[in-house]
């Protein structure tokens, strides 16, 4: 990481079922990661998470935040959504269950690939859901010193 750096935090608003948007937060994402010199393989997995997590808020939800907070120590994305919430999260957990509508899966979405992906690429993963009210997703990436 560059010296001088500071901490910051960046948030960014996603529209449900803006696919014409999609994409652009994490790019932006990933923009501000490479401008502060973190490693490239970091911030590649924190840009796939990034995406993932805002194409379910497009989605699976009635719209919501997608939140960076980059630390000298972590990087952690949080999605927080007023959406349906996750029934059954271990069953969403699982690679290829999809509960995308078919209008996100002729666009090419909603393969069931996102959650299992946040995962894959997040050092720790916290996903509270509450059916009726939303989810909030909490993914947390570890900076190694040097």
């Amino acid at each position: 990481m560059k010296d001088g750096y500071y901490s910051i935090e960046q948030v960014f608003e996603i529209k449900a079922w803006d696919f014409a948007s999609a994409g652009e937060a994490s790019s932006q994402i990933k923009k501000i990661l490479k401008q502060l010199g973190i490693d490239s393989t970091l911030a590649r997995r924190v840009t796939i998470a990034a995406y993932e997590a805002e194409m379910n808020l497009i989605i699976h939800s009635i719209g919501g935040e997608l939140k960076l907070k980059v630390t000298p120590q972590s990087i952690a994305l949080t999605a927080e959504d007023k959406g349906p919430g996750i029934p059954d999260v271990d069953l969403a957990m699982q690679e290829g269950y999809s509960t995308a509508p078919e209008i996100a899966r002729e666009l090419g979405f909603g393969a069931g690939m996102g959650l299992p992906n946040i995962k894959r690429c997040a050092d720790r993963l916290n996903i509270q859901s509450k059916v009726g009210e939303g989810t909030l997703l909490e993914m947390y990436f570890e900076l190694k010193a040097g």
